[in-house]
């Protein structure tokens, strides 16, 4: 069987246990992945405590270039990227190739650092002194990140770290782990040294070696809020920065004045694309009076049913299956909570099949109505392709659903009407917002972050956030006195002598 290794600069421990790495579309296994322990973790930063000096003393410019290169790298082998990406997750080939633009898009924002690191300075802060500061690095920083974005996830920790001059460890899900793996040798070939970027599998065991780890100054991770609460309570513990993204249930306000046509399109897209397996995904849709709900249920329905759910290599599926059998087993069981709960179900996906392909981790969409805020369905995250909707009376109601939620990541109003939207971004208590965006990611050289539950830490991904994170800031104080000991040559120019 074909083993998916570590990318270490060093010789790792032999290998004792395993996890198996499973081909979604059909369910079997395709590979297994090895899982690392602390000595595994040793090598790695034993390896970049090595490399890291030197490239922190590399000019941001020649850093900058291997950045540049490392995109233009990837760029060619997109495709390639790609199908590996899909044949691991089970995405379909347009989502994936989405997944790697996204992490090309801080990789390049990464490639501006030498403008990104500057400092400031104060001439004449008193009596012949001038103070300035620098950013500097970290040192060795890690990421632990999650199934459902293993490129773009990855790319938007490691490519701000490495350009602003420190070493990576990444710990990528050990449920497709070979695109993790392949950005690390590409980065290599960029003209990173050895040791800059490595590449760690593990499960819970390699988690807590590197949250307990002396020399690992930040860790930033992106996973469910249980795990990211722990992480970063563990972390910051043991001394380290840490920010720490947690899970979603983002909403869509949908208020009486919305293009309903144009709303259904972005649901359909938001809620179940990439099979839902996106935390900014929008699983809640809020229609605002009961004209508005009864509308956009009778535009819905239809389009959920036309959804085509096929193999990730097929160029007409709108989503290919989930990732594993126990996470469509998962996805199941909310659905059934959310009968049991009383909420209606208008489509249900469970018991979907492919043919040719019945043993793959296939799940068709579902639709609930009638979601009642006190509902355990509605409070946490199912993290598949199930949309649920909540009924708002007003505009009011309907603001106060997503701001009174425990999470707080992402949320969106669909309106023609100026006010209410701005109003509605004023007000909501929640990370990011979307006004007639379904999904809104900011851009790379913005900053991603949710708010509450969804959210350890005070500073986000990515971004001028990214490079406040991955560096920390020197000011110094400076004088120089008139003149030598003897008072003469007071203004003597200094020359390589």
């Amino acid at each position: 069987m074909r083993t998916i290794d570590h990318h270490i600069a060093g010789d790792p421990p032999a290998y004792t246990r395993f996890a198996h790495v499973f081909d979604p579309n059909t369910g079997a296994v395709q590979a297994r992945v090895p899982l690392g322990t602390a000595e595994t973790l040793e090598t790695a930063v034993a390896a970049a405590r090595r490399a890291q000096p030197g490239w922190a003393a590399t000019n941001p410019q020649r850093r900058a270039r291997v950045m540049f290169r490392f995109r233009e790298l990837v760029e060619a082998q997109i495709d390639d990227l790609a199908r590996l990406l899909s044949a691991e997750h089970g995405k379909v080939l347009a989502d994936s190739r989405g997944d790697i633009q996204r992490g090309l898009e801080v990789i390049e924002f990464a490639c501006g650092i030498p403008h990104a690191m500057k400092g400031e300075y104060t001439q004449g802060a008193g009596p012949g002194i001038d103070v300035y500061s620098m950013r500097v690095p970290l040192g060795i920083g890690a990421g632990i990140t999650p199934f459902n974005f293993p490129a773009m996830i990855p790319m938007w920790m490691f490519g701000i770290a490495i350009a602003c001059g420190n070493a990576f460890i990444l710990k990528p899900s050990e449920r497709d782990p070979s695109v993790p793996v392949r950005l690390a040798e590409i980065l290599r070939e960029a003209g990173a040294p050895e040791g800059i970027l490595q590449v760690v599998h593990g499960d819970r065991e390699m988690v807590e070696a590197i949250l307990d780890h002396p020399e690992i100054a930040a860790v930033s991770f992106v996973g469910s809020t249980e795990v990211a609460q722990h992480v970063y309570a563990r972390g910051t513990a043991a001394g380290k920065r840490v920010q720490a993204m947690g899970g979603a249930k983002n909403h869509g306000i949908v208020m009486p004045d919305a293009d309903l046509d144009q709303v259904v399109a972005d649901l359909v897209g938001a809620a179940f694309g990439s099979a839902g397996e996106r935390c900014m995904a929008l699983p809640v849709v809020v229609p605002v009076g009961a004209a508005t709900a009864e509308a956009l249920r009778e535009r819905l329905v239809p389009a959920i049913h036309g959804l085509r759910i096929g193999i990730s290599t097929d160029a007409e599926a709108h989503y290919g299956p989930v990732v594993n059998a126990a996470h469509r087993e998962r996805i199941e069981r909310y659905i059934q909570m959310g009968v049991d709960e009383g909420a209606e179900l208008v489509v249900d996906g469970r018991g979907f099949t492919l043919q040719g392909h019945e043993d793959g981790f296939f799940i068709g969409p579902s639709f609930l109505d009638h979601v009642k805020p006190h509902m355990r369905s509605y409070q946490e995250e199912i993290f598949g392709p199930v949309l649920q909707m909540v009924r708002a009376d007003s505009f009011e109601e309907a603001l106060r659903l997503p701001s009174d939620h425990p999470y707080g990541n992402g949320v969106a109003i669909f309106t023609r009407n100026g006010h209410a939207a701005r109003e509605f971004a004023h007000r909501v208590n929640v990370g990011m917002v979307g006004i007639n965006v379904p999904i809104p990611v900011p851009v790379a050289y913005h900053t991603f972050g949710g708010w509450k539950r969804s959210a350890f830490g005070d500073i986000n991904q990515h971004g001028p956030e990214g490079v406040r994170f991955w560096t920390r800031i020197k000011t110094v104080t400076q004088r120089w006195p008139d003149g030598t000991p003897d008072g003469s040559n007071a203004f003597v120019i200094p020359t390589m002598g």
